[in-house]
């Protein structure tokens, strides 16, 4: 579905994120199935997702994404390295180690597979000196044992995970490069995504910039205000759970200049995986939606690639 030398589609089917936590009314190995249909070469996964981690059920997962002919690249992991509750960083760790195995088996070596990492939750108590340690500390044990397997990591400017009670520590642009910086790695780089930087009231350009030569991968979502709020109101947000002023909806109809992302993007050669993030409707309109965000992410891909 998509050219040699260009971005790939995918897509993470957030508008369905609980239905498909709970496997009601939609399954993972239903919307594979549906992805082509949808204009996207991809599904990217969460752990939350999957029917199960034993051989049998990631076995059974790879084959029905075979028969669909979709890719499963993108693991899109949260671990929360931040947490001080006793042996928490050991879990977090092992969970992530648990899903690179989990990416190993769904994807022949010399394919693009990656897992998501991000710093952890901003907990109440916890010195900033001492969250940046447990994330870089965190991230470099899982690449310790992603290196040898041949899986990406991939640290994402993050603002909350769907499940956690707290947005995540490092969603300032400051935390985010500190962590980034203090690791070197050559399966190490970056999951951009533009809207989670507007969540964390900063200017997504001015984070790409910074970052650009790292990217290796993109979660393409689009945040709008919604009617009644301004600019003001998601400059002083605080506290858990995402800015109310905030709409995340079909790309392309937000608050994201993606003609700019995507000619940054293209003049570094990026040919990475791109995924769709639609996050407000599920059902017909959340298929319908995703359909809409790529169709208009495909002619990006061919104003700013084409000759690829």
């Amino acid at each position: 579905m998509s050219e040699a030398g260009r971005p790939r589609l995918a897509a993470f089917p957030k508008g369905f994120f609980h239905e498909l936590i709970d496997r009601r009314e939609l399954t993972i190995e239903d919307f594979i199935r549906r992805a082509p249909s949808l204009g996207v070469a991809g599904v990217e996964l969460y752990p939350g997702f999957l029917p199960g981690t034993s051989d049998a059920d990631v076995a059974r997962l790879r084959h029905v994404a075979e028969a669909a002919e979709v890719a499963l690249p993108m693991m899109c992991s949260s671990p929360d390295f931040i947490d001080p509750a006793p042996g928490a960083w050991d879990r977090a760790v092992g969970a992530l180690r648990e899903m690179v195995d989990v990416m190993v088996e769904l994807n022949p070596a010399g394919q693009w597979r990656s897992v998501r990492v991000l710093s952890g939750q901003d907990w109440p108590g916890v010195l900033e000196a001492d969250g940046l340690a447990r994330a870089v500390a965190g991230i470099m044990a899982v690449l310790a044992y992603a290196e040898p397997k041949g899986v990406w990591v991939v640290l994402e400017n993050h603002y909350k995970d769907g499940l956690w009670t707290y947005p995540e520590f490092a969603r300032s642009s400051s935390r985010f490069l500190h962590i980034l910086n203090r690791i070197s790695s050559p399966l190490f780089g970056v999951n951009f995504d533009p809207s989670n930087a507007i969540a964390a009231g900063e200017d997504p350009l001015e984070l790409l910039d910074l970052v650009l030569p790292r990217v290796r991968s993109m979660g393409a979502s689009d945040r709008s205000l919604r009617p009644g709020y301004s600019v003001t109101d998601l400059e002083s947000h605080t506290g858990s759970g995402y800015p109310k002023a905030l709409r995340h909806g079909v790309i392309g109809e937000g608050l994201n200049d993606y003609q700019a992302i995507f000619s940054r993007l293209s003049a570094v050669g990026f040919t990475g995986w791109i995924s769709i993030e639609d996050g407000e409707a599920g059902g017909e309109q959340g298929h319908a939606d995703i359909a809409s965000s790529a169709r208009f992410l495909r002619a990006l891909i061919a104003e700013y690639w084409p000759t690829a």
